[in-house]
């Protein structure tokens, strides 16, 4: 009988929602803007706008780190970004990624975990954009973020396959076959500095997950002994 009443797809945790839903109502509010159904004539350049309002842009974060000044409207932008993205495909690739691996994090650590590991991605990935790239473009979207829960997930097939006694290595799979496409794309069509960013974020959202993990580093340190 209950059976009957079960949801034929698996729920998603609140956390998940709460960072899916300012990305989707971004995307909505801008698509009927450009298609001319709100704002009126000035409408059509709402994302430009949206983009101008909130990339990261790595001079305004030197500036700022010169001069000392934190500004809010302009520190906001190391969180604000990676909800707002340079086109509807953009954004749709980091929803899937979002939803996905976003639930699969949110099945094992707390709301303050899914949350760190995001916006620590987030903001790892932008001050290595900084410190390393050579590139002034601005920063957007969500990739550098998702790709901090990329980095729970390895960690969390990491541990999985450590206790197992399978090959731990192999949980890095993932991140191997997007860093090759990505260059393989970089190669053909040409592209920025991004990497650098999405690569700082798996790290951090890799690293940031032996904190957030139930149990903490001691149970993880305390397993990887176990297998040796």
């Amino acid at each position: 009988m209950s059976d009957e009443h079960q949801s034929p797809l698996n729920p998603l945790p609140p956390v998940v929602w709460a960072l899916a839903l300012p990305i989707i109502a971004m995307e909505v509010v801008l698509g009927l803007a450009a298609a001319g159904f709100i704002g009126g004539p000035e409408s059509i350049g709402w994302r430009v706008m949206a983009l101008e309002r909130f990339a990261y842009s790595p001079q305004i974060m030197a500036w700022m780190w010169e001069t000392g000044r934190w500004p809010w409207d302009q520190a906001i932008r190391i969180l604000a970004y990676p909800f707002v993205h340079v086109s509807f495909t953009h954004a749709a690739f980091v929803l899937v990624f979002l939803l996905a691996l976003g639930k699969m994090a949110g099945e094992v650590f707390r709301t303050f975990g899914v949350l760190l590991v995001f916006f620590g991605a987030a903001v790892c990935g932008a001050l290595v954009y900084t410190l390393v790239g050579t590139s002034a473009r601005p920063l957007v979207g969500g990739y550098p973020a998702v790709y901090g829960l990329i980095g729970a997930f390895t960690f969390l097939m990491w541990v999985r396959l450590s206790a197992v006694g399978a090959n731990r290595y192999r949980a890095f799979t993932l991140i191997g076959v997007l860093m090759a496409i990505q260059l393989l794309f970089g190669v053909l069509f040409g592209g920025g500095q991004e990497w650098i960013a999405d690569l700082a974020g798996f790290c951090a959202g890799f690293l940031l997950s032996f904190v957030v993990v139930p149990g903490g580093v001691a149970r993880v340190i305390a397993l990887l002994r176990q297998r040796g």
